[in-house]
């Protein structure tokens, strides 16, 4: 390790990079291969701590940069279009909690029965699925405490889900068994996990069937949260039910919804002072008299 030296860490983000685009695919793109500088930043670091070297040599070079994408939030009517363009979709469900919930797509798709509970409108996230090189999907456990966490579900969104239950149990029940606590809540009759880029695919067939090409299924997440912001639910709430590490960072992701935050509440402030002003006058005289 003593041997390693900045162009070698330049080296390599640059090879990598070039791959990308001599592949054509991408892959790695200077977003993951930034990933690759944190990761080793971050073991050089801990290598110094521990006195093994003087200095960490990743600080001596210059990470790629990368452009984040520029997310849509949904407006209260586009979230209707939505829902009611995808209402006959197998997938509506689906998409219903991704507006309703803000989890993630790998959250969604981790979920089981035991993690739901809803006579009292609310689930557990503690797993997420993620889909491999080859196709196949694995499931894990959340990689943070702040993603483990437990959402509370509009009471609509608990009505969604239980009707799906029940088609679900009637459509086991003709293979010839029972739903099971732990059968995923999103599957095949075979309680196969659905394709994470299938429901994508279907989403996007969708947003761009009603003229919403721009529409990412991520940007169902940032809908529930501009939303919520909006209509004055605190940052630290938000924060919670998107399983953010810190508030910070919720606050930092959706500054740009803040100038609507402030509009709405000089409003609000004004409203709920308005009925004293009918006794400004009086207040004004007493004051000169005295």
């Amino acid at each position: 390790m003593t041997g390693l030296k900045p162009e070698h860490i330049q080296r390599y983000m640059s090879e990598k990079l070039a791959s990308g685009r001599a592949n054509g695919k991408g892959e790695p793109s200077p977003r993951t291969v930034r990933h690759h500088y944190v990761t080793l930043h971050t073991a050089l670091g801990y290598a110094v701590k521990l006195g093994l070297l003087n200095y960490n040599v990743a600080d001596r070079v210059n990470p790629p940069r990368f452009q984040r994408h520029q997310w849509q939030s949904l407006s209260e009517f586009g979230v209707s279009s939505v829902l009611e363009a995808a209402r006959d979709s197998h997938y509506y469900p689906v998409f219903y909690l991704a507006l309703y919930t803000g989890l993630r797509r790998s959250e969604i798709l981790a979920l089981r029965w035991c993690d739901v509970a809803l006579l009292l409108c609310r689930l557990r996230v503690t797993r997420s699925l993620h889909q491999l090189p080859g196709g196949e999907s694995t499931i894990r456990a959340t990689k943070s405490e702040r993603s483990s966490r437990v959402v509370s579900l509009p009471p609509s969104a608990a009505q969604v889900l239980q009707e799906h239950k029940e088609e679900q149990a009637s459509q086991i029940a003709e293979i010839g068994r029972e739903l099971r606590k732990d059968d995923l809540v999103f599957s095949d009759p075979k309680d196969r996990p659905l394709r994470p880029d299938t429901v994508t695919h279907a989403w996007l067939k969708l947003v761009r069937r009603i003229g919403l090409d721009v529409v990412r299924l991520h940007d169902a997440r940032h809908t529930h949260t501009s939303l919520m912001l909006k209509q004055g639910v605190h940052p630290k709430i938000t924060q919670e039910r998107l399983g953010h590490a810190s508030i910070q960072l919720t606050l930092d992701t959706y500054s740009h919804v803040a100038p609507g935050l402030q509009e709405a509440a000089a409003a609000g402030f004004d409203k709920m002072i308005s009925p004293r002003h009918e006794d400004e006058a009086i207040t004004q005289g007493l004051l000169t008299n005295y």
